[in-house]
């Protein structure tokens, strides 16, 4: 059994010394910063992070209208800006490395479960964003303007967000997958005045067909002056009737004005870039604006630094367009890498399906969650067996916790020279907040380390940082890609009670969090689902990990209710393999391994059988919203059926709730 901790991997010399960190900490030597070791780096990124962060800027030669004046304003930390006085455009950093890779170098790699793979080149990808952005401009779209999407993670959705952010508008998504009220929870709060759709899209074999949402999307936006387009499941089908429709096909086509004469919107130092969505499980979607310049250099550094992205190097995360994963993904162009987009599901050939992407596109970089990894090895699969997987260098697990087992699963069913990072970050700062370190040892469930310029720590409940103990995720300096604000939040009070509540001046991100005296760091589930055991508090992660080795168990999800009183209750929801009988067998088995490898404590108070564990499209427990469920709210308040994988797995917890009857405080 592999243990919390234990090594499973250095990096070879070669690997280490020609990382581009190793070549980062080469460029900072002559320029007085000899650091030995990465915590000493980390901790100069931190300590003084004026003058890392202003490294950067030269580092990878920001372009800019004018030198900024400020790295970083002074004074509270939600007020913070960043390189004031610069005038800069994302999309421009993107598309600059044209140059640099040669127009016949593959930008995009595109597979599809609608329609056969191919490449797009850096060249092709250029132009598009050049004929889209100059027909977006004679459409009247200007600065500021809001753009948005409902696309399937297709090569015309990174051309709409390029061309979108090329010429100053403010780009968001939503997934296809999402309804109708999902989408215009989010859009209708920033008032778009153009909106790219696709008339539908295929999951598992299956098509779904959007014109009938996207109809009744447009008409709850009042402020839509122009619907583009795609005839992407039903080519031959009649698009839906708007006063300012247009073809994806007529807009990108024809000629564009030169290279040389196309104009990039540089924008100010705080210009919205996006705006991203909280998961929506629960209330209005906050509606999270971010800025070029924050964005821009955060993504520079997370995908040269911590994931090693290097120009030609291919990165595949699945994802789906309404995630901050695919913008993230997206990123990889900033520093001339390459991308997957998969539209698709994980699964639509086997467990191996991602797998096979990664062979067939020549990945070097392969992300995924926890979870599909898990369906992999409960199912026997070891992808060494099927694929050639020769390029594969980096795998990045994200969006759960990942237990040691993940880890070494990898090693024994993949590859034994292989980096197996696992990062955490969040869509408040769509970057990461600890992550790879390719410099770095990997020890099984641990994170390698915080991001450069991340000053994370774990916090006692008095706001005290701890080491070797688990506490609140914080972050106690500003970082660039932090939000500029929520949109109609003009007094950022939505804002500062998301993350500035609890400890003032502090951002808390919301999870349960481990750093020991090595950097080594643990995430163990969000901290509002944590678990309460008699003043102890543990993460739903350390359940998971014991569950999935007990005999017959399929999943599971774990709560702690906060009772009137005082009191807690504990439940385990356990769903059982096909032909598995629920009997107190099995409750005894998971009580037993429980109490054997975690303690008295991680035992609930009541094992349950359910149909289902109900999951968001992303791979992500909605054990928050059960909770709610549990002590008595409604479920249409606390989760939108239209972002959930199995929206039917809720009926169970409402009925259970309505029996069980319990008061919380």
């Amino acid at each position: 059994m592999t243990v919390e901790g234990e090594l499973l991997w250095r990096p070879s010399q070669d690997f280490a010394s020609g990382s581009n960190l190793a070549q980062y900490m080469e460029w900072l030597r002559p320029r007085g910063h000899d650091f030995t070791d990465y915590p000493a780096l980390w901790r100069w990124s931190v300590d003084e992070p004026d003058a890392f962060w202003a490294s950067l800027w030269d580092y990878f030669q920001i372009w800019s209208d004018r030198p900024y004046e400020e790295v970083c304003t002074k004074g509270a930390m939600i007020d913070a800006r960043w390189f004031t006085g610069s005038r800069v455009n994302y999309a421009e950093h993107v598309l600059r490395n044209l140059d640099s890779r040669g127009g016949d170098a593959v930008a995009i790699h595109y597979r599809s479960e609608m329609r056969p793979g191919g490449t797009v080149s850096w060249q092709e990808l250029e132009e598009k964003v050049r004929r889209l952005a100059t027909a977006m401009r004679d459409l009247g779209v200007v600065p500021g303007d809001r753009v948005v999407s409902y696309m399937p993670n297709i090569p015309e959705t990174a051309i709409a967000m390029l061309a979108t952010v090329a010429i100053g508008a403010i780009w968001s998504s939503a997934a296809p997958e999402f309804g109708v009220g999902t989408v215009t929870d989010r859009f209708a709060q920033i008032e778009p005045k153009l909106i790219f759709a696709a008339d539908g899209y295929r999951f598992a074999g299956r098509d779904f067909d959007r014109r009938a949402d996207i109809a009744a999307i447009v008409g709850k936006l009042p402020t839509l002056e122009h619907l583009v387009w795609l005839d992407y499941a039903h080519p031959s089908g009649a698009p839906v009737a708007h006063r300012g429709l247009r073809k994806w096909d007529d807009l990108v086509a024809g000629d564009a004005p030169p290279r040389e004469q196309f104009r990039y919107e540089r924008v100010p130092h705080d210009h919205p870039l996006w705006i991203l969505f909280s998961s929506g499980t629960t209330g209005l979607p906050k509606p999270i604006v971010q800025g070029h310049v924050g964005v821009l250099i955060q993504h520079m550094k997370g995908m040269s630094f911590h994931v090693n992205i290097r120009p030609g190097t291919v990165l595949f995360i699945y994802s789906t367009t309404g995630w901050m994963m695919w913008n993230s993904t997206m990123s990889a162009l900033c520093v001339g890498g390459g991308t997957v987009l998969y539209d698709g599901s994980p699964f639509a050939d086997g467990v191996g399906t991602l797998f096979a992407v990664a062979q067939d596109t020549g990945a070097h970089v392969l992300g995924a969650s926890p979870t599909l990894v898990q369906a992999a090895a409960k199912a026997g699969f070891r992808p060494r067996d099927h694929f050639a997987l020769d390029a594969l260098e980096e795998i990045i697990l994200g969006g759960a916790p990942s237990t040691p087992e993940t880890f070494a699963w990898f090693y024994d069913a993949v590859k034994t020279d292989l980096w197996v990072t696992s990062q955490c970050g969040g869509t408040e700062l769509c970057s990461g907040i600890v992550g790879g370190v390719p410099i770095q040892p990997i020890y099984a469930g641990e994170i390698q380390g915080p991001m450069l310029g991340i000053d994370v720590a774990a916090f006692d409940d008095q706001g005290r940082p701890v080491i070797d103990e688990v506490g609140e995720m914080v972050i106690t300096k500003p970082v660039p890609s932090m939000p500029l604000y929520f949109w109609n939040d003009p007094d950022k009070s939505r804002y500062r009670a998301s993350y500035f509540e609890t400890f003032p001046e502090v951002w808390q991100q919301g999870d349960l969090f481990k750093m020991n005296d090595r950097l080594g760091c643990y995430v163990y589930g969000r901290s509002d689902a944590t678990l309460n055991r008699f003043g102890v508090r543990i993460g739903t992660a350390e359940i998971y990990r014991t569950l999935e080795k007990v005999e017959g168990v399929q999943d599971g999800l774990v709560l702690c209710c906060n009772l009137a009183g005082g009191d807690y209750y504990m439940p385990l929801f356990v769903k059982l393999k096909e032909g598995v009988a629920p009997d107190d067998a099995v409750r005894a088995a998971i009580i037993r391994r429980l109490r054997d490898e975690n303690s008295p404590r991680h035992v609930p108070d009541e094992i349950l059988f359910v149909p289902d564990i109900p999951y968001t499209m992303t791979g992500k427990r909605l054990e928050i919203p059960v909770r709610k469920i549990l002590l008595g709210a409604e479920a249409a308040k606390v989760a939108s059926r239209e972002t959930m994988a199995n929206p039917a797995s809720l009926d169970w917890f409402t009925d259970f709730a309505a029996c069980k009857g319990l008061v919380g405080l």
